[in-house]
């Protein structure tokens, strides 16, 4: 969150309070989510987050510690909730505790594995998470983000009121408790389970808790057959390292999208309407009306660090101070001097990505020229974690492509994404995250990048092919099919719709003070010419072939 946008906010600024009210929503929902485990007061608690955020924004007495103001409101608002439901049964006189279990249609964590297409061990820490108990789920809630990316270190000790030290305990005994929960989950589904693991759970209701994570650790321990469970167990903040937040419900993200017309009291209005509805994920597709304007809703996607909107729209009003890109001047039709030799324009597809050296890491990009957004749907699953997972993207705007490497599972030549079937023109406009995917991790060992690093190897590029980020954006105008092709190297990618705003935001902003945050270290670069000069992907063609792995680099098109 930028401090500017929080001044401005404080200072009466509409739009910056609307715009810091949207960036604010998700990183909320993912922390009142986890730490409530999807119960159905997650919506509710999300809403009273907000209105207190919103009302007690101008007594904020420093702008740079939002982030950890936000976090702790979340977290109190989640331990105020739980004392008002048990000071509910006590006066009720009930001992069950059937107000703590999560609403089965709401589950936070199967709405992280489903949204998000984990699977393997990713999976597991999610279906692990709920065997944990009420505080360190809580904790849980920070730590995801913190491995994410989402949150700093500082920012997590700040909102729990601990000194750094003290969170880095409360933190490994959580990660201790996550990991042997890890193990009994393995082990309910292993095929066959183990004999002595059935006698066990004989009694046991189906219900994760951690009394039953105790019981059924323990005998994961000491159980020849079941200790085989705790082997081969990937430490679980490198499997959350980059990791998408959970998105928003169709509720919340319609009030996203109803705060950039509505006034102040307008949108509160509306958002503690939409937020009590039941927590529907958004698919593919949905379209919903709000505020008297039809919302069209495209692929979820990983929001990045500032908080993307989940949303494809026009593009939105300039907000009062943002970072803006003045369009490219249009040039008057001349005559050149019949002696003069005046350079051919460029045909489209004559500039085709080229590999090249990483900018200096304090240079801002230059303007991104405009080009006409009528928006872009993205049909399929916008996670693509596996070889053959295709999205199509289909419209006139911007989108993002956000890169993942697992080099830790296995590194090696990787067989680059391709793009095929291609109607209309593709550009590659700007790439941003704040890193090239070659750039060393911050405060890590010497040779560690976001490619790899010696102990476990390196993720190796095919010879001319241009180093990505972890954003890469591209403007459409047609159709095309984008293909994972993973073989040998393991890496992922996810696919949203962006607004022309948002691509300026990411690549604008600047690498922050505190470098361990995210590891981002540089401004990203704009690649658009506003014509067709601008290069198009090194691997696309206009052919629907049968085989998307062997399109040829630099591909005409």
């Amino acid at each position: 969150m930028r401090s500017e946008l929080v001044k401005a906010a404080q200072a009466g600024d509409q739009r910056a309070l609307d715009q810091l009210v949207a960036e604010s929503l998700l990183l909320v929902y993912n922390i009142v989510g986890r730490a409530l485990d999807g119960h159905a007061d997650v919506d509710d608690v999300v809403q009273e987050t907000m209105l207190r955020v919103v009302h007690g924004l101008r007594r904020l007495r420093d702008p740079d510690s939002y982030r950890s103001w936000l976090v702790a409101i979340s977290l109190r608002r989640v331990r105020d909730r739980g004392q008002d439901r048990r000071a509910t049964q006590a006066r009720q006189g009930s001992l069950d505790d059937a107000g703590e279990v999560a609403d089965p249609g709401a589950d936070f964590a199967d709405l992280t594995v489903v949204r998000l297409g984990l699977s393997g061990q990713r999976k597991e820490v999610a279906d692990a998470t709920r065997w944990l108990d009420t505080g360190d789920r809580q904790l849980l809630s920070l730590w995801w983000l913190e491995a994410a990316g989402e949150l700093t270190r500082a920012e997590l000790a700040t909102a729990l009121e601990l000194s750094l030290p003290h969170a880095a305990v409360r933190v490994q005994r959580m990660k201790a408790q996550l990991d042997a929960a890890r193990a009994v989950v393995r082990a309910l589904n292993a095929v066959p389970r183990c004999p002595e693991l059935t006698a066990v759970t004989a009694d046991w209701d189906g219900r994760p808790g951690s009394v039953w994570r105790k019981r059924l650790a323990r005998h994961t321990r000491e159980c020849p057959v079941c200790a085989a469970h705790w082997e081969g167990l990937v430490p679980a903040d490198r499997l959350l390292v980059g990791l998408a937040l959970v998105p928003l419900p169709i509720g919340l993200a319609v009030a996203t999208a109803t705060i950039k017309t509505a006034a102040v009291t307008g949108w509160l209005a509306k958002l503690a309407a939409l937020v009590s509805k039941p927590v529907v994920a958004v698919t593919a597709g949905a379209t919903v009306v709000a505020g008297g304007a039809t919302v069209a809703f495209h692929a979820v996607n990983e929001p990045a660090v500032r908080g993307d909107a989940v949303f494809a729209a026009a593009p939105p009003p300039t907000a009062a101070a943002p970072t803006t890109a003045t369009p490219a001047p249009r040039r008057s039709p001349t005559l050149a001097p019949p002696a003069s030799r005046t350079p051919a324009a460029p045909r489209y597809g004559s500039v085709v990505d080229r590999a090249e050296p990483a900018p200096a890491k304090l240079t801002p990009p230059r303007a991104l020229p405009e080009r006409p957004a009528g928006g872009v749907t993205v049909t399929g699953d916008p996670v693509m974690e596996h070889r053959g997972d295709t999205v199509v993207v289909k419209g006139q705007g911007y989108v993002r492509v956000r890169y993942q490497v697992s080099y830790w599972t296995r590194p090696g030549g990787m067989v680059m994404p391709t793009w095929t079937s291609l109607s209309g023109r593709l550009f590659h406009v700007a790439s941003g995250g704040l890193r090239r995917m070659d750039d060393g991790k911050p405060t890590a060992p010497a040779g560690h990048t976001w490619m790899g690093e010696p102990g476990t190897g390196y993720t190796v590029l095919p010879a001319g092919a241009q180093q990505f980020w972890q954003n890469e954006f591209f403007y459409l105008d047609g159709e095309v099919s984008l293909t994972n092709q993973e073989r040998g190297a393991d890496y992922n990618m996810t696919v949203a719709a962006m607004t022309r705003q948002q691509v300026i935001d990411d690549v604008s902003t600047p690498p922050p003070a505190d470098p361990v945050r995210a590891g981002w270290v540089r401004y990203g670069v704009v690649r658009d010419t506003g014509d067709d000069g601008a290069p198009v992907p090194q691997y696309v063609t206009r052919e629907a072939t049968t085989d998307p792995a062997r399109v040829p680099q630099a591909s005409r098109v």
